[in-house]
């Protein structure tokens, strides 16, 4: 059995749909792409496609294996290339997720000029603030914001951001400014569910922690909500600085407590190892790299 020619089918499949859209594509006969796939699901004593009459699904197993197919087939192709010199040009399709506020704000003008300076690649861009397995969702690059738990990917650490707690110049000439995060406790506060606890506020306090009790007037699932409620005076919220960054240029929000701001947050683009770096992602890296450090050197001055 022709190990990467079964890969290669099991791909054309999932990616198909069927195995008759395999047989067109790869332009085999219809049986030679149903006898394969059960020489491969022998070999491995596992069932990987559960096939009816009216449709055709991966089982876990198959599913699984998949990813690693492509894995595989992606490296043998683009070793193939970068031996051989198939071509000196970044060629190809890249998947790229990023958090959506950062991604709107300060990926998406990156991509489009990399389009415009390559034309043979195509990104797909995810906007999610969920932490996404590049390898289970064949994700090419992520940019990260936080500290990065342990594990094999690869990566570049492009600055850093910070959170900042901000309010309406009228809420706070209304209700005082507060001179330390003890005074929350007698304002109304705006929470961001991805950022944290809706009943406490975390700041440091010399090498400890001080947990403030709040009393959350509304709670909202995106920074740009929170930012809005409290650009509209509903009192006082914590959000990232690229987050608050252009509501605090035009005057909009100003920002408090700045001497008990936790310590920053690292950003950092992130992708698999143990594999040889495409060339289209490499030019992307070599790319976007220095044009976002300099985005957040503006935005959070070490």
């Amino acid at each position: 059995m022709d190990r990467f020619e079964t890969m290669s089918i099991l791909v054309a499949v999932a990616d198909g749909g069927s195995l008759s859209e395999a047989s067109r594509k790869l332009k085999i006969p219809l049986a030679s792409v149903s006898r394969k796939i059960s020489e491969l699901e022998a070999h491995l004593n596992v069932k990987l496609l559960t096939r009816t009459t009216r449709s055709l699904e991966f089982t876990d197993y198959g599913q699984s294996y998949l990813v690693f197919c492509r894995r595989i087939l992606d490296e043998v192709q683009e070793a193939e290339r970068t031996v051989t010199g198939e071509y000196a040009a970044p060629k190809g399709h890249l998947t790229i997720t990023a958090p959506v506020v950062f991604g709107k704000l300060h990926l998406l003008p990156i991509i489009t000029d990399f389009l415009k300076a390559y034309s043979e690649v195509d990104i797909q861009l995810s906007l999610s603030d969920r932490s996404v397995d590049l390898i289970e969702e064949k994700i090419d690059l992520a940019l990260r914001i936080g500290e990065l738990p342990s594990s094999s990917l690869m990566a570049i650490r492009v600055g850093q951001v910070r959170q900042q707690t901000c309010a309406n110049k009228e809420y706070l000439k209304t209700m005082g400014l507060p001179k330390s995060p003890n005074d929350l406790k007698e304002h109304h506060c705006i929470t961001i569910g991805s950022l944290g606890s809706s009943t406490k506020w975390i700041f440091p306090n010399g090498k400890l922690k001080n947990s403030v009790f709040i009393r959350s007037r509304l709670e909202v699932n995106s920074p740009e909500a929170g930012l809005e409620a409290a650009l509209n005076g509903a009192g006082i919220t914590r959000a990232l600085s690229y987050q608050v960054a252009e509501y605090q240029k035009r005057g909009a929000l100003q920002i408090i407590l700045k001497d008990f701001e936790p310590e920053p947050w690292p950003v950092h683009l992130v992708y698999p190892a143990g594999r040889i770096v495409a060339i289209k992602l490499r030019a992307f890296l070599d790319f976007a790299t220095p044009r976002l450090k300099e985005r957040l050197s503006k935005i959070h001055p070490k």
